[in-house]
């Protein structure tokens, strides 16, 4: 089995040396959606298949949802802390 640090230096050489080529990027956008698609409906078999996670669907569910909002409150502060230092202009504040 290849090592993932080596799958991942051999993927951004080619990223680096193909980053001019738009025919490359847009195939490598929809690629990687693809994949992830593909991923989260692997992943939903695999809990689907768990009698564990599935009789105890409304905990994990209920602390699911307290996870993603926590997450997305977290990730807004922080791109809105990140955008007033990096990203605004002197002149606009």
């Amino acid at each position: 089995m290849i090592p993932v640090l080596l799958l991942m230096t051999i993927g951004l050489i080619l990223g680096y040396v193909l980053r001019n080529k738009t025919k490359f990027i847009l195939f490598s956008n929809k690629a990687t959606t693809l994949i992830i698609y593909m991923l989260l409906f692997l992943l939903g078999i695999g809990v689907g298949l768990n009698k564990t996670i599935i009789s105890n669907i409304a905990n994990i569910g209920f602390q699911a949802i307290l996870i993603t909002f926590g997450a997305i409150l977290g990730s807004l502060i922080l791109a809105y802390i990140t955008y007033k230092l990096f990203f605004i202009q002197k002149n606009e504040k």
